[in-house]
């Protein structure tokens, strides 16, 4: 630890004036750090400019997939039966009705003396076919529903209190409906269904000739039209009507949600792009955002405004026809009114415009995002190396000014040690001068 002189000899402040010339010998490292904290501040609004054009381009691509825009609804005349649909279900019709629900197989036991326990050493269940054997631990009824339920026998074992100390078993099917059915043999034990095993029924065509019974062990018939589900909640009097058709809003909001996403493109670059002023007790300050002027980002922008907007089809139309439009302001517009006339008018041409600009648009997204060979990636990369480098350049001006730090101490603590051995000189001079002259005196 080297030992403070400050002013010691000299009576000036060498520690402040250290400290100054310091400061301005770290002017070159604070230019550094200034720029590199610009250069990480331009990164991360790049990185998040990035992340949505590369969401933008996923949402895009999905969209333009053929068959994408296929999308189709179903329901149903009877608030009883609920129809679902997947992305293979087409337009058709069918009438049916519900003859029966599923049932899980629910059989029980008489009452059992929660001291006495159960009475036999083994139990068979036949489940599908299979006789699985049952060896309690005990006659413990715990221990009855515990092997039970460890057998794999398609069947889980409850136990229930009925009061008195007595107790009913209750089995129930793992399986619904009919292939869950299952018999329990124990000599001498009377078991009750209450619940029998039992598949849902639909008819199709009701009284007609060509009727026909469906059957399921729940109560959804899966693709009972092609990508078309329905699940029964009741039996039906009368038949119902399962009528599937295009789905306007499905593809209305596949649309907007497009447009949607180019939009944020757009808002999240003007945010960063716009020049605002600041009036202080100085005066006013301009300052631009940290995308003004920035060619690449300025370039993603175009490339996916053009994308949305340029016309599309043979013969080229304006996307504008079918409620998708540029305002003036740059960024895009979706009416859904003229949209959902366009897509009554002409479905097929309205859902291949629509596909055509999703193309587009994944084509500019992509151009600009791809993690490999994008510009917004490549420029982000650029810039993360440049950062890197700037780091390694800052870390050597620590070095190199610690040591020029040193040196300045050692300078100046030398400087107080001479001027302190002069002043101590010069005292004994002024001394012995001092003597030499009251010596002539006398």
């Amino acid at each position: 630890m080297g030992i403070s002189l400050d002013g010691l000899a000299s009576g000036l402040d060498t520690t402040a004036l250290i400290g100054s010339i310091m400061q301005s010998e770290a002017l070159p490292q604070t230019l550094l750090k200034n720029k590199s904290y610009d250069i990480q501040t331009m990164v991360s609004a790049l990185q998040g400019l990035n992340g949505k054009v590369a969401a933008l381009a996923m949402q895009a691509t999905a969209a333009a997939k053929p068959g994408a825009l296929d999308l189709f609804t179903a329901s149903t005349s009877s608030d009883k039966v609920v129809a679902t649909t997947t992305a293979a279900a087409k337009a058709g019709s069918l009438d049916f009705q519900v003859t029966k629900l599923a049932q899980t197989q629910v059989t029980v036991t008489p009452k059992v003396n929660a001291v006495t326990g159960w009475p036999y050493t083994t139990m068979t269940i036949n489940s599908g076919g299979t006789p699985y054997t049952i060896q309690p631990l005990s006659s413990n009824l715990d221990d009855v529903v515990t092997a039970v339920n460890a057998a794999g026998a398609g069947v889980t074992a409850t136990k229930v209190d009925v009061g008195g100390g007595d107790f009913r078993l209750q089995f129930t099917a793992t399986k619904s409906g009919a292939a869950g059915a299952f018999t329990i043999s124990d000599p001498g034990t009377t078991f009750t269904d209450v619940k029998a095993a039992q598949d849902a029924e639909i008819s199709l065509w009701p009284g007609s000739t060509a009727a026909q019974t469906v059957k399921s062990s729940t109560n959804t018939f899966t693709d009972l039209l092609p990508g078309v589900s329905v699940t029964a909640k009741e039996i039906s009097a009368a038949p119902v009507s399962l009528t599937v058709g295009r789905d306007d809003a499905g593809i209305t909001k596949m649309a907007s949600d497009l447009v949607a996403g180019v939009n944020g493109i757009f808002s999240f670059v003007a945010a960063r792009t716009a020049v605002s002023t600041t009036t202080g007790t100085t005066g006013s300050k301009t300052s631009a955002g940290i995308f003004a002027g920035d060619s690449t980002v300025r370039s993603v922008n175009q490339n996916i405004l053009s994308a949305a907007s340029l016309p599309v089809g043979t013969p080229p139309r304006s996307p504008s026809e079918i409620g998708i439009s540029i305002t003036k302001t740059g960024t895009m517009e979706f009416d859904a009114t003229k949209f959902g006339a366009a897509l009554a008018a002409d479905p097929a041409g309205t859902a291949a415009r629509v596909q055509e600009i999703a193309g587009r648009i994944a084509a500019a997204a992509n151009t600009a995002s791809d993690k490999y060979d994008g510009t917004l990636t490549k420029t982000i990369t650029g810039q993360q190396s440049e950062v890197s480098d700037l780091a390694n350049r800052i870390s050597d001006w620590d070095t190199r000014l610690a040591s020029r730090q040193a040196t300045l101490k050692s300078t100046y603590s030398a400087l107080e040690v001479a001027m302190s051995n002069m002043k101590a000189q010069q005292s004994w001079l002024t001394s012995q001068l001092a003597g030499l002259s009251g010596g002539s005196s006398k």
